[in-house]
């Protein structure tokens, strides 16, 4: 008896389950493509450039001890837990969300003995009844309380929508690693640029001192002007001066350093190379700017964010249709312990409740309204996020032609201007030109030179940034 009434309780349950799931959110399709199809053929390399996406950053970075600081950033890095932490957030809040699709069943118990005190009064042909009483009551029962049958998806929009969230920030996790391997990487070159100038003006700081010396003995013999020597101080001051500001910025790349690592750098790291060795990849193929959509997690997030506005969308429409729930128990009650399961003890109750918004002041209405409007602003932001990617990808392809024509032009540059000091010094010693010609040559000479390592430091930090863009630095090394 009880297997069949236990059945007859259940049937309804699942039925109404299987029944419930229809959705009113509205059909997830992606945009159209907001940018060009292709980038400009001019920026474009040869065929059989390998893709970034195919590129592990451990291949991509050839330095050992870029390697390092890389792997002590992501393992170290602050921000880099928040955003693991938010993914476990968003998976928690998805489980939630998707058990309430689901009917929660609860078991419970009791025991109870009360005494009861009425007054006596007789009942012809039965007799005295009343006074003082004592009585048991023992119950056992499974149950289902008020669960909604889910007719119009407003429970399983509000999953989906919690789902959505859910891989968005996974989506904006791999994101996040991307932009700090960028970071790091980009500050670790400006290191070594400043490291470069630094010893670039310290050998011209030594130069200069050891010219202005000469300057002195020269005029204290009467063999050059006070106008002379004071002209080769102020090349010296300028070397000081330039090397001071190199050191402020070493500095304050040090300590932005110690907040995108965690932690400061250990002294047992391998020796860092120059920028002439890095090794840093560059002939990476774009592919096409649709491949964006699929390689770029910041892309990927933005559409799940989508995604999860659309599904709230369905949620809010469900809102304006009745809302149904079910609340049923099934068990055992009876005065005696001994025959709490027997079967005139089963008891059972079934029945539905109905709700329907009649006047809520226009609250259900604005609840719509704002759903569909972040389903827009969603929209906005996807189609915005794939421009701003083409952007990056299109700069930094451009950026790999004209700056490496721009490092060979200030190579030359720097030559010539090598050549025309020690022309200038020349002139000069030999009394045929004046010392405002060598003090002019000198100070070309340290800018062009110092600017030949910017070039250089631009060119590398732009091949990162377009083998981020391209969503390249997550795929492990084969």
């Amino acid at each position: 008896m009880f297997k069949r009434s236990a059945l007859r309780f259940a049937v309804p349950l699942a039925l109404a389950t299987a029944l419930a799931g229809c959705s009113m959110a509205p059909k997830h399709v992606r945009p159209p493509f907001p940018a060009a199809e292709s980038y400009p053929v001019d920026y474009l390399p040869d065929a059989g450039s390998r893709m970034a996406t195919e590129i592990g950053w451990q291949d991509f970075f050839t330095d050992p001890r870029l390697q390092a600081v890389i792997e002590m950033a992501l393992e170290n890095n602050r921000d880099l837990r928040i955003s693991v932490a938010r993914i476990q957030e968003a998976r928690g809040q998805y489980r939630i969300e998707g058990a309430a699709r689901l009917p929660q069943v609860d078991v419970g118990g009791s025991a109870a003995r009360a005494r009861t005190n009425t007054a006596p009064f007789e009942i012809p042909g039965v007799g005295t009844v009343g006074g003082a009483a004592t009585a048991d009551r023992y119950d056992v029962q499974v149950g289902v309380t008020a669960f909604e049958l889910d007719f119009w998806g407003r429970v399983a929009s509000l999953s989906e929508a919690a789902r959505a969230n859910y891989l968005s920030t996974v989506a904006a996790e791999r994101a996040f690693r991307l932009s700090l391997i960028r970071d790091v990487a980009i500050n670790y070159l400006q290191a070594r640029e400043q490291a470069e100038r630094i010893a670039l003006a310290e050998r011209t700081l030594a130069s200069r001192k050891e010219g202005l010396r000469i300057a002195r003995l020269r005029l204290d013999a009467g063999v050059t002007s006070a106008l002379d020597y004071r002209q080769a101080e102020t090349l010296l001051t300028q070397a000081e001066t330039e090397l001071a500001n190199l050191r402020l910025a070493r500095a304050q790349t040090r300590n932005f350093s110690y907040v995108l690592i965690g932690q400061p750098v250990p002294e047992n790291l391998p020796e860092a190379l120059p920028m002439a060795r890095q090794g840093i990849i560059r002939d990476i193929g774009p592919g096409l700017p649709s491949d964006l959509l699929n390689n770029r997690p910041d892309i990927l997030a933005a559409e799940e964010q989508l995604r999860a506005a659309r599904a709230n969308v369905g949620a809010a429409r469900a809102a304006f249709f009745p809302t149904i729930s079910l609340t049923g128990s099934a068990g055992f009650a009876s005065t005696e312990l001994d025959g709490l399961f027997d079967d005139d003890g089963f008891v059972w109750s079934f029945g539905p409740s109905i709700s329907l918004p009649i006047f809520d002041w226009g609250r259900t209405k604005g609840n719509l309204t704002v759903a569909e409007a972040r389903e827009n602003i969603a929209v906005a932001t996807y189609e915005k996020t794939i421009q701003t990617a083409f952007r990056e990808v299109a700069d930094a392809l451009a950026g790999r032609r004209y700056l490496a024509d721009q490092v060979a032009a200030q190579e030359r540059a720097a030559a010539a201007q090598r050549q025309l000091a020690e022309l200038a010094r020349s002139r000069y010693l030999n009394g045929v030109a004046q010392y405002i010609e060598v003090l002019d040559a000198e100070r070309n000479l340290f800018s062009a030179e110092q600017t030949l390592i910017q070039l250089r430091r631009a060119e590398l930090t732009n091949l990162v940034s377009l083998y981020v863009a391209l969503g390249g630095g997550l795929t492990p090394r084969e």
